[in-house]
């Protein structure tokens, strides 16, 4: 039998920093000059695929490209420039609010009026377009939960007790067929999607990539796990009534049984999930560091603006008639209800 390839292919570079690193990791050429981090577009292509390989190297690394290079302190410099320019400009940018209270009362409120992405597919997707949306979504929820799973030796008590709990969950409860990656990985196959992992980083416009680098960016450093935990709580928060509006879509397309029960199975989870992370994980940890309380919000703010930017990418291009993705999907799939 033969197995699926463990680690993806390293992709297309989009500009001298992706380049260089990619050659680094091929063990030919320099790393990235300073120069040319500083001029980089900090949301754009090059700058974020740069740091989307730094950090993938602490999950599944790429095919041909040596485990070692994980703690390559030349690549850990050039991580650290584009995280600096990444963590700046997300402070500059993003709403910022100075207690967790109010960070968290823009999103604990559904608008009547909705005009977000679930909402769209829910009311006017196509099938076409919900491809690509799992699609793009694969570069998170095939390792699902994985980023978050950072924090847990920076928690201690109430807090550490409540994530491990959540994060339990999201692991499928110890059973392999439950884990919501494997779920996801379901779900794409009824769209007629390819599960290998990261099979459409190529295909992803830069404003997926930074929603994932954020979750690695707050994930990977102690100093950011505030930020880390106001990042799940966001994730959880929003999570429940957005799932129900996919599920509905997946109905509503005769997407196919695992495709609704993905977001069926987060309608319920994240509903209780919403509530642990909010009163025992943020909960514990202001009371364990209260000082902590500025980095829980700036995570949710930085999450927040971090969707919007994709979310209006996405509807952008799907309320003109075109696709997403820099490279559309094969047209070999045929959907049949």
């Amino acid at each position: 039998m033969e197995h699926p390839r463990s680690e993806p292919l390293l992709p297309e570079p989009r500009g001298p920093l992706s380049l260089a690193v990619e050659n680094h990791l091929r063990g030919d050429g320099p790393l990235p000059a300073a120069r040319d981090v500083a001029a980089a577009p900090v949301y754009g292509d090059d700058l974020q695929l740069a740091l989307y390989l730094c950090y993938e190297l602490h999950y599944r690394g790429f095919a041909g490209v040596s485990p070692d290079l994980e703690w390559d302190p030349g690549l850990l410099g050039t991580r650290a420039a584009l995280e600096g320019r990444f963590l700046t400009a997300l402070r500059a940018d993003a709403r910022r609010h100075e207690s967790v209270g109010d960070a968290l009362a823009g999103i604990l409120v559904e608008p009547v009026d909705g005009t977000g992405v679930s909402h769209f597919l829910r009311d006017k997707g196509e099938l076409w377009q919900l491809r690509e949306y799992a699609a793009l979504r694969s570069l998170y929820h095939l390792k699902e939960a994985d980023p978050h799973a950072w924090v847990l030796p920076r928690l201690r008590g109430r807090a550490k007790a409540a994530m491990a709990a959540v994060e339990f969950d999201e692991y499928g409860g110890g059973r392999a067929d439950r884990v919501h990656a494997h779920l996801f990985a379901e779900l794409m196959t009824d769209l007629g999607l390819d599960t290998t992992y990261g099979r459409y980083l190529d295909a992803a416009r830069a404003e997926v990539l930074v929603t994932v680098n954020l979750m690695s960016l707050f994930g990977l450093h102690r100093s950011l796990r505030g930020a880390l935990v106001g990042h799940f709580a966001t994730v959880e928060i929003t999570s429940s009534p957005g799932s129900r509006r996919l599920a509905e879509a997946m109905r509503r397309t005769g997407a196919g049984p695992a495709a609704e029960h993905f977001y069926d199975e987060h309608v319920e989870a994240d509903a209780v999930h919403e509530q642990v992370v909010r009163h025992d994980v943020i909960g514990g940890l202001l009371e364990d560091e209260p000082h902590l309380e500025g980095d829980i919000a700036f995570g949710v703010d930085a999450t927040v603006f971090t969707e919007d930017l994709l979310g209006d990418r996405l509807l952008a291009d799907w309320r003109a008639g075109r696709s997403c993705l820099r490279a559309p999907l094969s047209q070999e799939f045929t959907h049949t209800s």
